[in-house]
């Protein structure tokens, strides 16, 4: 069913992922989901083998404090992930999980990722009327549905242990347990599915762990400013 359907990066997926299919709404504040495809992007950069983390294997320091480091300096030739490189390449000191994750997602990133999106033609640009048609609001809607849905399906058949994870699937399963977007996959028992997404994303290398504990950190670092 999804053999003819390229796989988009991490951060595409978990943008559609964030949002309601009808209404092109937000289900998550819009900073926590960037700080999401923050931690996205960098997964998929360790994934291709482009940075690591200072010591993975460090117990004694605890994951936002990990140091970013390249082990390939080449670009994938994505706009996003290679600013992401360069970032990395020129930071003296070399940026940790904790200070590099909210500057990322600040510099622009849903907007970023939304207009790449556009471009490719996964979503298009539509009106809406509100207040009884006294304001006109931009929306952003996916041209088909199958690309959630896809993405959907990947982790509904994980949570069911319908299917082995594979690295990029277990790595959105984390994403998507720590931003409390587990709900929208509609299934029964969103606890349950969120604890199983969470397990399965527990078994990934190292460095995929801490940079998602470092995402739902941050996260609750931005939950925590709200009510200050």
């Amino acid at each position: 069913m999804t053999a003819s359907i390229p796989q988009l990066p991490l951060r595409d997926e978990l943008f559609l992922l964030g949002h309601n299919d009808d209404t092109g709404q937000p289900h998550i504040h819009r900073q926590a989901l960037a700080l999401g495809m923050a931690g996205a992007v960098l997964t998929d950069l360790y994934l291709a083998g482009r940075i690591t983390l200072d010591d993975p294997n460090d117990d004694t320091r605890p994951a936002a404090d990990q140091r970013l480091r390249l082990r390939l300096d080449r670009p994938v030739g994505d706009l996003i992930a290679d600013t992401a490189i360069t970032s990395v390449r020129y930071a003296n000191p070399a940026p940790t999980l904790r200070g590099w994750l909210p500057w990322f997602a600040a510099d622009d990133l849903y907007e970023r990722t939304r207009a790449g999106l556009h471009a490719g033609g996964i979503l298009h640009r539509t009106s809406r009327r509100r207040l009884g048609g006294l304001a006109r609001t931009e929306v952003y809607l996916a041209t088909d549905s199958k690309w959630a849905v896809v993405a959907r399906s990947r982790l509904r058949y994980l949570a069911a242990g319908r299917e082995p994870p594979d690295n990029h699937t277990a790595a959105l399963a984390g994403l998507v347990a720590v931003l409390g977007l587990a709900t929208h996959l509609y299934l029964d028992d969103t606890n349950a599915v969120t604890a199983q997404l969470r397990a399965i994303a527990e078994q990934h290398y190292r460095p995929v762990r801490d940079i998602t504990a470092a995402v739902d950190a941050a996260v609750g670092d931005l939950a925590t400013a709200a009510y200050r």
